[in-house]
């Protein structure tokens, strides 16, 4: 659910940010002259012209309110709050440094630095502190009333999703279903209040600010006749699609025209988020690939002298979306491991396959050091660059093994395969197989620019102790 802003705290708001910005502005001009770094400069030559703060109260909430940072419905987890935040007051300082180089050149460039630094702090802390100000206030005038149509496997899905997502917090007042062994049943903490046909009364009589009708298709037909009864009533309505088993992860809405499209294979990964985890993926391969070049060299002499066959063991292996592509790695294996694969492929007691082993004999002397220290994962270097793979993510799986999959374990191709990831520095190969997948689905729902470097962080210490990897 979206908090939706009214028009009174929105402009509270904007007028709050634009008072902060030219705060910031202030507060620079103070810190050049104060500040003993670089040339020392007069009061007169660090004071701001008066109209770059009219230009400055112009600029920042027009462009803030171009990246979102107003919109409800965009900025209602701390995460993308957050990246408005920081995409707006880049791009407004962008638009602000070209304004002053054809007019105010005086301007200090130290200045103009302070000045961003000390906007991004101050709206950073301002709008965090009125999150949690919100939220304490939560159970009063500013949460939200809510009323679940639909106690069945999408209403509780909802009700359980609600206090995640909501701005501000809220408050489920209940449910209304029809079937009667639901009836005073609770669940997520509120109660069946009544059935359908109560929904009207329901809200009158719990002052309801919001329905949400999370109906199964087959019911459907009750929803057109309760909203125009609901139109007379003070309470914004909603409908949840039953989609969800067919959804990957995050259905996205489109307008084609005023018909809305849902989509349900959309990448997890997309916007914004995309555009960090490439840059990131980018840096970190071509970087590695630098530095790691002489020692790979030495790697590839070393496997051909150790047995024979070819230094780079390719091999296909599933990507996004179920896309097919070639992976490259130091061969670590004789080169008739493949037709020596069913020497260490294992089951559990639930008939879960276990694929390594501590003990393969198809790993050579060399390939076990390579394994034992992650250096035969650096060939994957190139997949990144390719785009077929990034940094962190699930591990590109193969082909037969994908075959053997459940229905819900290809969620885990929503994203990028990678080469390092969350199972990876949670156990390793001492995990069976089959948990890898939950560990996948774990990354993609909690996915931030912030996790890929936590992980990268970790995998440093798991790779140093090589834990778990043979």
């Amino acid at each position: 659910m979206r908090r939706q802003y009214s028009t009174n705290y929105l402009l509270l708001l904007i007028c709050a940010d634009v008072l902060l910005t030219l705060a910031a502005l202030f507060l620079a001009s103070k810190a050049r002259y104060h500040i003993p770094w670089g040339v020392r400069l007069t009061p007169p030559f660090v004071r701001v012209p008066v109209p770059i703060y009219v230009v400055v109260a112009f600029l920042w909430p027009m462009l803030l309110g171009l990246v979102g940072l107003y919109d409800a419905r965009r900025t209602w987890r701390v995460v993308g709050e957050l990246q408005a935040i920081v995409t707006g007051i880049g791009l407004a300082s962008l638009v602000l440094a070209g304004i002053l180089y054809l007019s105010y050149r005086d301007v200090p460039r130290r200045l103009f630095l302070y000045f961003a630094t000390f906007d991004l702090i101050l709206l950073t802390v301002f709008h965090l502190s009125l999150r949690v100000l919100m939220r304490r206030l939560g159970g009063h005038r500013y949460t939200p009333r809510v009323l679940i149509v639909g106690a069945g496997k999408v209403g509780r899905e909802v009700a359980r999703r609600l206090p995640e997502t909501s701005w501000s917090g809220c408050h489920l007042i209940g449910y209304a279903d029809d079937d009667p062994d639901k009836q005073g049943k609770e669940w997520e903490g509120a109660r069946v209040l009544g059935t359908i046909r109560d929904v009207p009364a329901l809200v009158r009589e719990h002052q309801v600010d919001e329905v949400i009708f999370a109906l199964p298709l087959r019911a459907h037909q009750f929803i057109e006749k309760l909203v125009l009864e609901l139109q007379t009533l003070p309470v914004q309505v909603r409908v949840v699609p039953d989609l969800m088993d067919l959804a990957f992860f995050r259905a996205t809405i489109d307008d084609l025209n005023g018909i809305p499209l849902i989509g349900l294979r959309d990448p997890a990964i997309s916007g914004f988020n995309r555009l960090i985890k490439r840059a990131l993926d980018l840096a970190v391969a071509g970087i590695m690939l630098i530095l790691c070049s002489p020692l790979m060299l030495i790697i590839a002499i070393a496997i051909r002298i150790d047995s024979p066959g070819p230094a780079i063991f390719k091999q296909q292996r599933v990507g996004e979306n179920g896309r097919l592509f070639w992976m490259y790695k130091f061969r670590s294996m004789y080169v008739d491991a493949e037709q020596r694969l069913h020497e260490v492929i294992q089951r559990d007691k639930e008939g879960h396959i276990l694929y390594k082993r501590p003990d393969d004999p198809r790993v050579t002397r060399v390939g076990r050091f390579l394994r034992r220290t992650s250096l035969d994962e650096l060939p994957q270097l190139f997949n990144v660059i390719k785009g077929e793979m990034s940094v962190v993510g699930p591990r590109p799986e193969l082909p037969w093994l994908v075959a053997q999959y459940e229905a819900w374990q290809h969620k885990r191709f929503a994203v990028p395969p990678g080469i390092t990831g969350w199972w990876q520095v949670n156990g390793r190969s001492d995990r069976a197989m089959h948990l890898h997948t939950e560990d996948d689905l774990y990354y993609i729902q909690h996915y931030s620019p912030l996790l890929d470097l936590r992980i990268l962080w970790k995998t440093i210490g798991v790779v140093l102790r090589g834990r778990g990897a043979y």
